[in-house]
């Protein structure tokens, strides 16, 4: 490949707008021919033209480019394609306005950093020749019934689980949890005052699941978190309890309106698509619509949301933004995906996920990572892929992480 052919994608790539079948061109020519003097020449007059990468001298380029394509994740060797989504695979994302950008390219994902107030260059090393793997988190979930029995779903056999008011509770082949009437299912009038049974799923830290309502909706959760809902729909509306964070896919019901409580709020849909996160290390509530319609009830507010748009309730005020639904719904994917976000924010959903202890040496510095790697990586790998932007390191012992400089 001539070196205005390499130019020509590399400003491709930088700019956003490289296609899918002119990445792999790209990439597959950096992996056979890393040394190649015109793609080190091709390289520097890029991003030495763009503002986004200017900053960084030639010599720092050179040595982030070696440190990359010399690590073991883009050895095409090492690659496992069934670990791989197109739609993630070779997006890059960019700031505007930043001081500097490092960028890290991965076929397992693509990471940079950018310096949010000024640091210098720190070396970087995973401390633990020895550590034993930390894996991913996977399907875990304790149900408990409304008499308060309890059932350890992964230990759990495949079948009916439980009956309840003529209501069959099964978990199916793929490990999900299904709910199912008969005819001679109870059902009460609206007006009714008998009690309604109420089940409560909880994904414990490292776990998740997938639950299909008995109104055949489908709600995923993410780990560390709990949805409280009735065995059986009855009554005028769908009331469920969230706490932590869910997918919400609401099948459609016009007469009998779906309504998710969770601390402050009250989200009401007709049948839709939205993602809630409530965890309450995270801040204020998040709620972003993928599909549809919401109604949110807050305090003595009521906002609506259009698709793309999601509502955080503030205490000065409520506040309606565009979202970036993609890095909204990639854990549901099966990804984590991540954009200028701060190294703590990223700790928390990887503790969250791998079950493992976070602490911090020292001034942490302020910088911002994005990019995105499959959740089903083991824990090493995620932070091999972090400090490949020298920007931290890491100390681990057992299930306990500790960031430093």
């Amino acid at each position: 490949m001539n070196q205005n052919r390499l130019e020509e994608l590399l400003r491709l790539f930088v700019d956003g707008e490289i296609s899918r079948e002119e990445y792999d061109q790209l990439f597959d020519y950096i992996r056979l021919n890393p040394d190649d003097e015109h793609l080190n020449t091709a390289i520097d007059t890029v991003f030495s033209n763009s503002k986004k990468f200017s900053t960084i001298n030639s010599e720092d380029r050179e040595s982030i480019f070696q440190n990359i394509i010399r690590n073991k994740h883009f050895d095409s060797d090492n690659q496992d394609e069934t670990d791989i989504d197109p739609k993630y695979s070779y997006r890059l994302w960019y700031q505007v306005g930043v001081a500097a950008s490092i960028m890290i390219l991965l076929t397992t994902g693509l990471f940079f950093y950018t310096n949010r107030s000024p640091v210098q260059q720190m070396a970087v090393k995973i401390i633990e020749p020895k550590a034993a793997v930390i894996a991913p988190g996977d399907d875990k979930a304790i149900l408990t019934l409304s008499d308060g029995s309890e059932i350890i779903l992964e230990d759990a056999k495949n079948g009916i689980l439980a009956n309840q008011a003529g209501v069959s509770i099964q978990k199916t082949s793929d490990g999900e949890l299904l709910y199912s009437f008969s005819n001679s299912a109870k059902t009460v009038s609206p007006e009714s005052n008998e009690n309604v049974i109420y089940n409560k799923i909880e994904t414990p830290v490292g776990g998740k699941y997938q639950v299909n309502l008995p109104d055949g909706s489908k709600v995923w959760l993410n780990s560390s978190s709990s949805l409280r809902f009735p065995a059986l729909f009855n009554g005028n509306t769908r009331e469920v309890e969230l706490s932590g964070e869910a997918y919400f896919d609401v099948s459609k019901n016009k007469n009998k309106p779906f309504k998710v409580i969770t601390k402050d709020q009250i989200v009401e849909v007709l049948g839709t698509q939205f993602n809630i996160n409530s965890y309450s290390d995270e801040g204020p509530i998040k709620t972003t619509l993928i599909e549809g319609s919401v109604k949110i009830i807050y305090k003595d507010k009521v906002v609506l949301l259009s698709p793309g748009q999601q509502f955080r309730p503030m205490e000065s005020a409520a506040k309606v933004i565009k979202a970036d639904t993609e890095e909204v719904v990639a854990w549901k994917d099966g990804y984590f995906v991540f954009k200028n976000e701060d190294i703590q924010s990223i700790m928390r959903k990887l503790s969250r996920w791998y079950n493992v202890e976070v602490s911090y040496s020292g001034n942490i510095p302020d910088v911002g990572f994005g990019g995105n790697i499959s959740r089903s990586k083991d824990i090493s790998e995620v932070l091999d892929v972090l400090q490949l932007t020298d920007a931290i390191h890491f100390k681990v012992e057992g299930r306990r992480i500790t960031v430093m400089r």
